[in-house]
């Protein structure tokens, strides 16, 4: 391999036949006159475009078709010029400058184009340590090179997971809970999809020996009474899943306080008491509207032995383990009172102190967030310890202040140039490195971006899970 030439920070390599080299793959431009080399990354490979070539593959041909005789090469050059055609041009992004055996950022250089000695560098050496505390296999790097990252990376953090349908999103969330419960770490999860109800049990029978995990299914083992669920995050839920006007609002607080004021705080006393109150009777019919929503939906009941105690279930899990919420089959309506009334006790137990965080993985969050929580999780939820990763096969439904802010991205495959556009605004990698290598990442393939490598774009091969994945896409015909 040959330097060809350098603007910006992006180096163009050539390459000949022999010479294998794939897209995502780190080089080393190491230069013999100075104690340094430039890093960088392949993010496209294309031929070579020699002055004549074009004609002469022409002529090649036209002349394997129609001409007789032998061929006359004293000089051999044919076999040059079939090198040539074959000659491939690496475009690559440099990364950084490896100096004293450490990698230096923003520092840039021209090797020598003459002496300088181009190599694959094996970019996993800066990435895994056997320093990590809580270390974890996410896949391979080119075949066998294990690529092993540290759980710790996603604490505090702010991370994306996208990527087009079957590409395996769900599969990488699925290791990155697993792994967190290992070592201890509570999780929660809005399941649209009823994907992760068997995540502890193994496809060869019998249950993981780490962690606790708990399905939740609203309407089923997922009811509160009002004096568990308490006035803020019903409130929230009435104002913001369910439209209710401030006058309205403000004359609800009045009731439930009169009713806690009396010890009569119950799903029957309420709505008996929002028709006796005295107020105007659009408000009462806007409350009462509300109020039959809540009572239809079976999130809430009367009954304590079918109630669920959240602030234990949280505490149950501190150590380690997964609360996986079942939105399927859940009404739209449903699902965003639902997530209203999560997030909301999860914001109590933790300005209170009563747990200290929670992972939050939310699946196809457009379908239940509302607008005005995408920057409360980046901000204000995420200071209180909701750590939040989402997964998502539409990048358009997400904020791009969201990914401009993420810690940690996760890029599967999109071939759309609309969706290339949407990921390639993450921060932490130059747009052109995203569209080009994202684009032709094979399935279960995954471009991973941010702080859990250190900064160092990879493409890795995810790897495999021996536990029910549920997400597999089902077929009719077998064979």
């Amino acid at each position: 391999m040959k330097i060809y030439k350098k603007e910006g920070d992006v180096i163009q390599i050539i390459s000949f036949p022999n010479e294998i080299v794939e897209k995502g793959e780190y080089l080393l431009i190491e230069d013999p006159t100075i104690d340094k080399g430039l890093l960088v990354q392949v993010i496209d490979v294309q031929f070579a475009n020699v002055p004549g070539l074009f004609e002469d593959i022409l002529r090649d041909a036209v002349l394997d078709e129609e001409v007789d005789g032998e061929n006359y090469d004293p000089m051999d050059v044919s076999s040059q010029i079939s090198i040539l055609k074959d000659t491939k041009l690496l475009i690559c992004r440099i990364r950084g400058v490896l100096s004293s055996g450490e990698i230096v950022f923003g520092m840039n250089y021209l090797p020598s184009r003459t002496l300088s000695r181009i190599i694959p560098y094996k970019i996993e050496n800066f990435i895994n340590s056997t320093s990590r505390n809580r270390p974890f296999q996410v896949g391979k790097i080119r075949g066998d090179n294990e690529l092993i990252l540290d759980v710790k990376a996603l604490d505090g953090k702010l991370n994306i997971i996208t990527g087009k349908k079957g590409t395996g999103k769900s599969h990488l969330a699925k290791l990155l809970i697993l792994n967190l419960v290992k070592y201890g770490a509570p999780c929660i999860i809005f399941d649209v999809n009823g994907e992760y109800v068997n995540l502890n049990k193994r496809k060869t029978g019998g249950t993981l020996e780490f962690g606790k995990f708990i399905t939740l299914t609203p309407k089923i083992n997922m009811k509160f009474t009002l004096h568990q669920a308490k006035l803020t995050p019903v409130l929230n839920m009435m104002i913001y899943s369910l439209d209710l006007p401030n006058t309205s609002a403000r004359v609800f607080i009045k009731i439930w306080r009169e009713l806690e004021k009396r010890r009569e705080l119950s799903l029957s006393s309420l709505g008996e008491a929002i028709l006796k109150w005295d107020c105007h009777e659009s408000v009462r019919d806007a409350l009462y509207v509300r109020y039959s929503i809540m009572v239809e939906s079976g999130l809430f009941t009367d009954n304590i032995n079918e109630s669920l105690d959240f602030e234990f279930l949280m505490k149950n899990i501190s150590n380690g383990g997964g609360i996986a919420i079942n939105l399927k089959s859940q009404s739209a309506m449903i699902r965003r009172m639902t997530v209203e009334l999560t997030l909301n006790k999860l914001v109590e137990l933790l300005s209170t102190w009563k747990i200290q965080a929670i992972f939050l993985f939310a699946e196809e969050a457009h379908l239940y967030l509302r607008e005005t929580y995408w920057d409360d999780i980046v901000t204000r939820m995420r200071h209180l310890g909701i750590f939040s990763t989402f997964i998502t096969n539409q990048p358009d439904t997400i904020q791009e202040s969201i990914y401009r802010q993420a810690d940690n991205v996760f890029l599967f495959n999109f071939s759309n140039e609309h969706d290339l556009d949407v990921v390639s605004k993450a921060a932490k990698i130059d747009s052109e490195s995203v569209k080009k290598i994202v684009k032709e990442l094979p399935p279960h393939y995954c471009l991973i971006i941010g702080d859990i490598v250190n900064n160092f774009p990879v493409v890795v091969k995810v790897e495999p899970l021996e536990f029910e994945t549920m997400g597999e896409t089902r077929f009719f015909f077998k064979n």
